[in-house]
């Protein structure tokens, strides 16, 4: 490399370079404003000093069981002030933040736990049912910590050797946290949904998680002190980098355990929220509510969602409700959205069917990364911008994830060319802004969750009466869209929907079993294979 004259010969060191991480937005919240509350969760209010306080004894607490750099602390929690203080009490240690997805069952929980390595699980009571076997499936015996939320009132066992206020007694708040040593070093492991079979463990780094929880306030339009309501799961991606956030700008976290219409009416009126994300499902949970539920809205609330795009009627709905809703696009392995689609003012005076048609395409890259492109996949050059031309998306930034754990050959494969690759199929418009089109692996997106159609499919298969299968996803106003399953039934075999539908229950998570079975000879190529383009066209009329 050509030496510059700006070459100083001079190292980084502490005085001008410090590895990037968003711990240090709460260490800044709580000395600039620690007296504005932080944390509101029922009749709980926390202020700054105190949430920095409870991180730190966590921090301390889990030091002193020896929890170091590199080890996975796991936890399976709500939405709730625990979830928050293990946002930065367990990187504080050096150690990887592993969040769990509530909804899954037992043996994907079990393998998620031995996959990671698990020293420590934080388990909320709700959900010991599916933590106890679990754990009792599980390689690894890692010390299980109960939380009792005050604010959950039904049942549920306590599984671990103690509870989490009592753990954190045994904590410091005069802890000082372990820098990463690099900002590259692991601070969160999220699994994918198993789309294609055991789930994938996705590894963020500090760097990438500062950065995309500043392009979030930039992106969500935060002023100084904004009011968060938690509708989306804090499981997910990190609750898209919200929990770290909030607190750079010094903002107060409303926490929801359960997403009811009632409960997000009533937190917005009383604590004047200004954002909330959420799948379509929280969209449609807000507006078929019975009216004495619904209450006034301080002022424009601004929703970020995700997922399938929001139908015109809905996004006119959701405006005349008074909320601003803003259409978000990226993956577990993009730190949750990476691609908004930024509206433009001249767009407003456009006629509603011309606003959904913009509406509807996932938009531009986040500010935080550094390229999104529509690629054909076999040359690895862009497509024309000609709103036609089908390609793959991908992307590259600091907001890309390290890679799967312990799965090097699936990480080479997605950085193929010095690109994500994202096995999303669509278009990009002569203005650049991307829209989907079709999704290489099929799969199904409900209420923000990914469904494997082969999945599903194949716990169709293991029914006995069941000759062929093939699943597409179903447009739904609730949901965004829900697996619809179309059955050819072996010669003389006979079975109803309903039978089909709790036949799969019993073999998959509640969310991926399908909504709709319809009993028909699949269409299928000359060598046999089902031509699922036809599906999703009879799919419409089901």
């Amino acid at each position: 490399m050509t030496k510059s004259a700006y070459d100083t010969d001079l190292d980084r060191n502490p005085a001008n370079f410090q590895p990037l991480t968003p711990l240090s937005y709460l260490e800044r919240a709580a000395a600039v404003f620690p007296d504005h509350t932080a944390i509101i969760h029922g009749k709980l209010r926390r202020n700054y000093r105190e949430f920095y306080a409870r991180a730190r004894r966590l921090a301390s607490a889990l030091a002193k069981r020896g929890i170091k750099r590199g080890d996975t602390v796991a936890v399976f929690l709500a939405n709730t002030p625990a979830m928050l203080e293990c946002h930065y009490g367990v990187p504080m240690t050096g150690a990887v933040l592993n969040t769990l997805n509530t909804r899954l069952d037992a043996p994907i929980i079990g393998f998620s736990l031995d996959h990671g390595e698990a020293k420590v699980v934080i388990t909320d009571r709700e959900f010991s049912k599916i933590m106890k076997p679990a754990l009792a499936a599980a390689k690894v015996k890692p010390l299980v910590i109960d939380y009792d939320d005050p604010e959950y009132t039904g049942e549920g066992e306590r599984i671990g050797s103690l509870e989490y206020e009592e753990f954190l007694k045994g904590g410091g708040e005069d802890y000082v946290r372990a820098a990463p040593g690099d900002e590259w070093d692991a601070i969160s492991l999220n699994y994918t949904s198993g789309t294609t079979g055991d789930p994938k463990g996705v590894v963020y780094h500090h760097r990438g998680a500062a950065l995309l929880a500043v392009g979030n306030v930039v992106t969500g339009g935060m002023k100084k002190h904004p009011v968060y309501l938690w509708t989306l799961p804090m499981f997910h991606c990190n609750g898209w980098c919200f929990p770290w956030s909030i607190s750079v700008a010094a903002g107060t976290h409303v926490c929801l355990r359960q997403v009811r219409a009632s409960a997000i009416y009533e937190a917005i009126a009383a604590h004047k929220v200004t954002h909330l994300c959420g799948a379509p499902v929280v969209m449609a949970t807000l507006l078929n509510a019975p009216e004495n539920e619904k209450k006034p809205l301080p002022h424009l609330v601004e929703f970020f969602t995700a997922a399938a795009p929001p139908p015109e009627a809905v996004l006119a709905a959701m405006k005349g409700a008074g909320f601003n809703v803003t259409h978000l696009y990226g993956l577990t392995e993009t730190y949750g959205p990476a691609v908004v689609n930024d509206w433009h003012a001249e767009w407003d005076t456009l006629s509603p069917a011309e606003q959904a048609s913009k509406k509807a395409r996932q938009g531009v890259r986040y500010g935080a990364l550094e390229d999104l492109e529509v690629i054909d996949p076999d040359t690895m050059k862009p497509v024309p911008r000609d709103g036609e031309t089908m390609g793959e998306v991908m992307f590259r930034g600091n907001i890309v994830m390290k890679g799967y754990l312990k799965n090097k050959s699936s990480s080479e494969k997605s950085f193929a060319g010095g690109w994500f690759h994202s096995g999303d199929l669509g278009v990009r418009h002569p203005d650049g802004y991307i829209q989907l089109k079709d999704r290489s692996k099929d799969i199904i997106i409900s209420g923000g969750e990914n469904i494997s159609s082969i999945e599903v499919e194949d716990a169709l298969y293991k029914h006995s009466s069941v000759q062929a299968a093939a699943v597409v996803a179903r447009p739904d106003d609730k949901w965004g869209e829900t697996p619809c399953a179309f059955i050819e039934l072996k010669p003389g075999a006979k079975a109803t929907g309903d039978e089909l539908i709790a036949h799969c229950r019993q073999n998959l998570a509640g969310y991926k079993c399908p909504r709709h079975v319809v009993f028909v000879e699949l269409p299928k190529t000359s060598t046999g294979k089902v031509q699922k383009f036809k599906l999703r066209e009879m799919v419409k009329t089901v």
